[in-house]
């Protein structure tokens, strides 16, 4: 199954609605609404039916959290389907989820050695080769299919990021690797967005990203459950500005595997239902890799085989700090 996050008016503001999506049919089906209808054709009232709908399907990370439940409630809905139905074209993406914490990995080796070549101009450090590492990133700034990303004018090098969402279903601890993908609700396309020029400016510092990175993340078009993925290994992705074909990538060359980098995150830590693990950036998965950059007002279109496609405008201006640090001084002499 695909399930999505689509925004819609309410007399309240904007609201946020769980949806299964069908690309094939061209619709998209809001699951509360298909849900309670389905409960009332087996005889339940209106009032029950809504209440037991609202509980189900009011939030995707809550809703994963319960469990086999979500999925059987979810394909039970899909009875009422053609009456809770929106044509794909005319609905408001979000962020497939909005997870309780975003860690990033680093795991496919040609990434990495393109990485460290162009971008920092060094050898790989050993550490990347010692254990899964990720940082962990803002839940704060998370965008989905066609929504607008903001480009900072501290940065002359907008980047992206093409990359797998492990969404995690079941909550673990110190899970070992060959159990990790029983604790994996499904995938989804995760950008990781990069401010390269500024990246470099705040790595030295040794608290890993911060602006570089946390100004937004990309996830989406949908999540799309384990069963209709045989094997995440093989599946071939794209990137496209402007409609131009930039690369075509492919999982594959791990240095850490999926279920590793599942594992690792879960040692000493716990696995949330609805926490986002990156899978690291596929081999030409960046620009940074083919040293081109994003400039204001582009389309990027990032696709990964059996997912979809995510598409993320670029803001046409750049957007400004309303206050920004002075330099301090250095009390320490220069080497």
């Amino acid at each position: 199954m695909k399930l999505g996050r689509i925004a819609v008016n309410s007399p309240d503001g904007e609201e946020i609605r769980v949806v299964a999506v069908e690309p094939d049919k061209s619709r998209v089906i809001d699951l509360k609404r298909a849900y309670a209808l389905a409960l009332q054709k087996g005889g339940a009232t209106v009032e029950g039916s809504r209440h037991l709908a609202h509980a189900t399907f009011r939030d995707m990370t809550q809703g994963i959290s319960a469990g086999d439940f979500f999925l059987d409630a979810a394909n039970h809905a899909l009875i009422a389907a053609d009456d809770a139905s929106t044509s794909i074209d005319q609905v408001t993406w979000r962020a497939a989820i909005k997870p309780p914490v975003i860690r990033d990995s680093l795991t496919f080796n040609g990434h990495i050695k393109n990485f460290f070549g162009n971008v920092l101009h060094s050898k790989p450090t050993r550490a990347v080769y010692e254990r899964p590492g990720f940082f962990k990133g803002s839940t704060a700034t998370l965008y989905g299919t066609n929504e607008t990303i903001p480009y900072p004018d501290i940065t002359e090098q907008l980047d992206y990021e093409l990359e797998i969402g492990y969404i995690i279903g079941k909550p673990g601890r110190n899970v070992v690797p060959e159990d990790a993908f029983k604790h994996v609700f499904g995938i989804t396309i995760f950008n990781d967005w990069s401010l390269r020029d500024v990246q470099v400016l705040e790595s030295p510092i040794g608290m890993g990203a911060q602006h570089s990175k946390d100004f937004a993340y990309g996830i989406g078009p949908w999540i799309v459950t384990m069963d209709e993925i045989p094997s995440i290994i093989g599946l071939t992705g794209q990137v496209r500005v402007n409609g131009e074909i930039w690369s075509n990538t492919k999982v594959e060359d791990f240095i850490w595997t999926p279920e590793e980098t599942v594992s690792y995150v879960s040692q000493f830590d716990g696995l949330q239902a609805g926490d986002l693990i990156g899978s690291g950036t596929m081999a030409f998965g960046a620009g940074a890799e083919l040293q081109k950059f994003l400039q204001p007002g582009d389309i990027l279109e990032l696709e990964l085989e059996r997912v979809g496609v995510l598409r993320s405008p670029v803001a046409s201006t750049k957007e400004s700090p309303t206050w920004w640090p002075t330099p301090q001084p250095y009390p320490f002499e220069e080497d």
